[in-house]
């Protein structure tokens, strides 16, 4: 399944088990057309509200045990009866869809981590359910590498968001390196904006790495998943850093090359931990 235009959500790759990949399918269809009806198309605020409730009022239906009308959703709910799959984090996510529509401008980092999690957190959250992982540890860990991946997103599309009329970036932090929001329409890569960047990854790969013993621990092929899903979202970090934070004109992407490099360094992820936790603070 294609993964461009839902980059947080990890689809049914050739690691998930074959019994896990029709709920994963299934999530993931509810997920990248909820983002659709948000972000796509020339529809009004309104109708894009309109349409993100009829998909809450499927959930409903769901809850209540009948059996929807519409196929994406009764795939769904052939799913969430088969896994018991919970329906809140696809409540949540459908919380954050609603507010792409209404909210483009974000006070603080507190404010953006409210939208990660609802936007990001609850994919990680199912695919634990998915795979009978339901420690709070875990959950946590969890939650720091989505919203990680989702920050990570923001930092690489800052020229595309712009477009659409969005800022993820906090305000609280264009102020405190002195940048008006003019300067991203102008895409102007001063030193300012470079400083600005610089705390951005850095902020999101200590998130990242707080999260990343969670692969370590999870086994077999969800565990291997999850590192590649990690090393992904550090490599991005990398490429903005080689693009000397001129993500306007460099928006990073992964090649050939780069996935050796993330397979490579989820090999050799328990021992880099191991270095990591030996040094001192």
């Amino acid at each position: 399944m294609p993964v461009d235009h839902y980059e947080n959500f990890p689809v049914a790759s050739v690691l998930l088990p074959a019994r896990l990949r029709p709920p994963v399918e299934a999530v993931y269809a509810f997920a990248r057309s909820a983002d659709d009806i948000a972000d796509e198309g020339d529809a009004t605020p309104e109708q894009r509200l309109a349409a993100l409730a009829d998909y809450e009022a499927q959930l409903d239906r769901i809850e209540r045990g009948e059996t929807p009308e519409i196929t994406l959703f009764t795939r769904l709910a052939q799913m969430v009866a088969a896994h018991s799959l919970p329906l809140q984090p696809l409540r949540d996510l459908l919380s954050a869809f609603r507010q792409d529509v209404v909210t483009t401008r974000y006070q603080d980092y507190a404010s953006l981590l409210d939208y990660c999690r609802r936007s990001a957190n609850p994919v990680g959250a199912l695919m634990l359910h998915l795979y009978g992982v339901r420690d709070a540890a875990s959950l946590r860990q969890s939650d720091a590498i989505c919203s990680a991946l989702q920050l990570i997103n923001f930092w690489q599309d800052v020229a595309i968001d712009w477009d659409k009329g969005r800022i993820y970036l906090p305000l609280e932090d264009l102020a405190r390196f002195g940048i008006e929001e003019a300067q991203l329409g102008r895409a102007e890569s001063d030193e300012r904006w470079r400083s600005l960047m610089r705390f951005e990854v850095e902020r999101a790969r200590a998130l990242m790495l707080s999260g990343a013993p969670l692969a370590l621990r999870l086994p077999g092929r969800l565990g291997w998943e999850l590192r590649l899903v990690i090393q992904g979202g550090l490599r991005i970090l990398e490429r903005i850093e080689q693009a000397g934070y001129d993500v306007f004109r460099r928006r990073p992407q992964l090649g050939p090359a780069d996935w050796l490099t993330m397979l490579g360094r989820a090999l050799r992820m328990r021992a880099t931990h191991r270095e990591r936790s030996s040094q001192p603070v």
